[in-house]
């Protein structure tokens, strides 16, 4: 064998060590490849489900909205009329009642002055007397 020969000999070998050297990595990375498909699979199985039902979830939840919206509407219609009931019995009882609220203060006034001036010519009278 000439020293030509056994460098091309040696070079095969060399090759032939990086080849192996390279192809341990890109055999692991292919299983990794492999893995990560098989991940990204299961989970896009596991979120069509989901989805579905996040869905129902979103319905029952509209429903449940929408009987509230019905609650809320009534609570208004009542609070409209008690506000109503409210203006109308202060109109009617609110005017006769100051009415009768005043009535009875001049009534008291009067007789709280009559008596004031009956106490004061009694007094007098019985010191004169």
């Amino acid at each position: 064998m000439s020293a030509g020969e056994i460098a091309g000999v040696v070079a095969a070998g060399g090759f032939v060590l990086l080849v192996l050297l390279l192809a341990v990595p890109l055999l692991k990375l292919g299983k990794t490849l492999d893995e990560a498909t098989l991940a990204l699979r299961m989970a896009h199985e596991g979120a069509a489900p989901l989805l579905a039902e996040a869905k129902t979830t979103l319905e029952q939840v509209n429903t449940q909205l929408d009987q509230v919206d019905g609650i809320a509407r009534g609570v208004n219609s009542m609070t409209t009329n008690a506000a109503a009931l409210t203006s109308i019995v202060s109109s009617t009882v609110g005017s006769p009642l100051i009415k009768v609220a005043a009535f009875s203060y001049g009534v008291r006034k009067s007789l709280s002055g009559r008596r004031d001036s009956g106490s004061s010519h009694g007094g007098r009278r019985r010191r004169a007397g």
